[in-house]
């Protein structure tokens, strides 16, 4: 949901389903399914009425992968299914990247076995650009430093601040507010830790 909103404030998005067009499933993403069906696309290879099964996702995920140019895990346990789609992104042909995080709770095995294998290692959004060959980093322009200067200084705490202390902060849309923390981090000013808390780039930890 997050990665549709994000891909909404700055574009299109298409969101690929493991259940019929009709479906509507997950029940609590209702208007974020208005919106891609509005501004996206919605995909489906299963034919209306059918409900969605735990089978149904690999296949989904198939999909998936064959759309994308490079396939980002962000988190995975050993057995996650996570792993299923990155390599059926290998067999495509596809990049697979991973991003590393707390070895103590097992919750980012997978991604550790995935980086182990060979995988992109993932820090920042600026990693999946430069892998992909996207990247170009100039000068960040006056009105981005003026733009994000009323963010930037939110982020100052100990820990930095995750998305929601940021809605709650500023009273902003999550969707604006990550758009804004793209261009921010591709410009330099902001940086996200493994636990997806965004701090600014000059902060050392």
């Amino acid at each position: 949901a997050s990665a549709h909103r994000g891909a909404l404030s700055r574009g299109r998005t298409v969101a690929v389903l493991g259940c019929g067009l009709d479906c509507p499933y997950p029940s609590d993403h209702a208007g974020l399914r208005t919106e891609v069906a509005a501004r996206g696309v919605r995909l489906s290879e299963f034919p209306p009425e059918m409900e969605p099964r735990p089978h149904h996702f690999p296949l989904r995920n198939r999909t998936i992968s064959g759309l994308c140019a490079a396939v980002v895990v962000v988190q995975a346990t050993e057995r996650s299914g996570s792993l299923i789609t990155a390599r059926l992104a290998l067999e495509q042909g596809r990049d697979v990247m991973a991003v590393p995080g707390d070895v103590r709770t097992g919750a980012h095995a997978g991604c550790h076995a995935l980086l182990r294998d060979g995988a992109r290692l993932v820090e920042r959004g600026a990693d999946v650009l430069e892998g992909l060959g996207w990247l170009r980093q100039p000068a960040a322009p006056a009105s981005l430093r003026d733009e994000g200067a009323g963010l930037v200084p939110l982020l100052g705490r100990e820990d930095g601040m995750s998305l929601d202390d940021l809605v709650g902060e500023t009273g902003r849309s999550a969707a604006d507010l990550l758009g804004e923390l793209l261009d921010l981090e591709l410009a330099g000013l902001v940086r996200r830790d493994v636990a997806g808390r965004f701090l600014p780039a000059e902060r050392k930890w």
